[in-house]
């Protein structure tokens, strides 16, 4: 009777393996990148860095109809020890959307959209004062602890419009917090979005709002937005930033950006500009752009002034 029972699980067992096979299956893509760039006034001088990352995708749709998927990525220069990086598990559908429960990665449904209309060109490693020896400040950002974070992606309500909600957990340093986004694209050509999230800090506290919108017609692009923080002690913030973009063929593209990051008590805005190139060819990306500061560290002066070049080419397999 043992020996029946036995037989009975072993082929339960291996039908439940081919059925799982069946039901979703996992992929990886690759890139890799190599760039060239160098900072004014540094003892550092010209130098070059290398990028490299694998992801991993699977996932299928179950009997009750929901879609589950996992993604997770190794990445040697994100963390040096493991070289795990950004890992999450989504299960939605068209009834209840999506959620994500993300071990790293992330972010919350505000910070997905503070990307600056120019890109963040004032995160480009800048540095200033007698020796170049002070990194610029980043803004202000809402807090996303990413290995406790979920995110919903809600279930479509008006046509083109997105909206996303999400929680970070807390942590001895941080408290617990929330995060929406609106993303709207239901016109031809143009994109807008707001997002709003919470500074848990538990040395402070805050809100963070992003906003911007871009509008694309024939070859030309301009992009406006506007990130602004709200302290309760530190200093608020506003960072504006705008970009126009022209594409010249299929493959090539030229555009022209600048930000001013605005600190309240300050006399001195910090601000930056960049002129980029790119050009695609099959799976090449080639870019150059130039990069500029003034006003670091919210002084004026040429010590606080500083200029990057970077040219950089990108492979994706």
């Amino acid at each position: 009777m043992n020996k029946f029972k036995k037989l009975g699980l072993t082929a339960l067992a291996g039908s439940l393996v081919a059925t799982t096979a069946f039901a979703g299956e996992m992929s990886v893509n690759g890139n890799a990148s190599v760039t060239a760039k160098n900072n004014s006034h540094t003892t550092g001088g010209k130098s070059f860095t290398m990028g490299n990352q694998l992801t991993f995708t699977g996932g299928g749709e179950l009997d009750n109809g929901l879609n589950v998927s996992l993604s997770f990525v190794l990445d040697h220069g994100d963390n040096v020890a493991s070289g795990f990086d950004s890992h999450s598990i989504s299960i939605g559908s068209d009834t209840i959307g999506t959620f994500t429960f993300a071990g790293d990665g992330t972010g919350n449904a505000q910070s997905a959209l503070d990307t600056t209309a120019a890109g963040d060109i004032w995160d480009n490693g800048f540095t200033y004062g007698t020796n170049r020896a002070t990194s610029y400040t980043a803004p202000q950002a809402s807090d996303a602890n990413n290995n406790k974070s979920i995110n919903w992606a809600l279930p479509s309500f008006v046509d083109g419009l997105a909206v996303a909600a999400s929680y970070s957990g807390g942590t001895t340093a941080t408290n617990s917090t929330t995060a929406y986004g609106l993303t709207y694209t239901g016109v031809e050509g143009l994109t807008a979005y707001y997002g709003a999230g919470e500074v848990g800090s538990t040395a402070d506290s805050g809100d963070i709002t992003s906003m911007g919108v871009s509008y694309a017609m024939g070859s030309f692009t301009a992009a406006y937005s506007v990130n602004e923080a709200d302290m309760t002690t530190a200093a608020d913030e506003e960072q504006t930033s705008w970009k126009v973009s022209y594409t010249v063929t299929e493959d090539l593209s030229v555009s022209y950006g600048e930000e001013t990051h605005d600190t309240n008590g300050q006399s001195v805005d910090e601000e930056f500009e960049s002129i980029s190139v790119s050009y695609t060819t099959g799976g090449m990306t080639i870019t150059a752009s130039n990069n500029e500061a003034s006003g670091l560290g919210n002084t004026s002066g040429a010590a606080n002034e500083q200029t990057r070049w970077k040219l950089g080419a990108a492979f994706a397999f």
